[in-house]
């Protein structure tokens, strides 16, 4: 079995939990500058670097976890990439207060449900959305980093949360 099927079969879905969520944006910001192939295949080195994503625990890494990490031949050898994933844990905690999870924040934003958009060829699918777009920059405001308006739309169609249909 390919070591990114995981990623293909799970695409599109619409995300409920913020462990799964976590992980996309984790694939996502090492996806940059990449392929999804190539950051989608470190599912395992992501899981066994980043305490499981356990959110909790990846925003109380320090600085030696990210030697540590960077010392795995397995990983992907971005040390900003890394601090972003820490930052990431860092504020998605911070959103508590405000919602309950992560993935309350990022549904508040769509009502609840997918936004369906239909195009008539796959090549006139943009890489990029006004939701994600609007999302990226209060994302950005809120602490999260590597979340620009292309990485975001990913995400956001990883997570289920922008579904592209073709009928053409």
């Amino acid at each position: 079995m390919e070591k990114y099927a995981w990623y293909s079969k799970r695409f599109g879905q619409p995300a409920k939990d913020d462990e799964e969520l976590f992980l996309l944006l984790t694939v996502g910001v090492f996806q940059a500058g990449l392929s999804w192939q190539a950051a989608a295949g470190k599912r395992e080195a992501f899981l066994r670097n980043f305490a499981q994503l356990d959110i909790q625990k990846v925003a109380g890494f320090f600085p030696e976890d990210i030697e540590k990490i960077m010392g795995d031949p397995e990983m992907i050898h971005n040390p900003r990439k890394i601090r972003a994933v820490i930052a990431n844990a860092r504020a998605i905690l911070a959103l508590r207060p405000e919602f309950d999870s992560f993935q309350d924040y990022l549904w508040h934003f769509t009502g609840g449900e997918p936004v369906i958009e239909n195009y008539r060829a796959i090549d006139k699918i943009p890489n990029t959305h006004p939701l994600a777009t609007k999302i990226a920059k209060d994302m950005k405001r809120r602490g999260f980093q590597f979340v620009g308006p292309i990485l975001t739309c990913m995400f956001l169609k990883a997570g289920g949360f922008i579904q592209d249909e073709v009928s053409g």
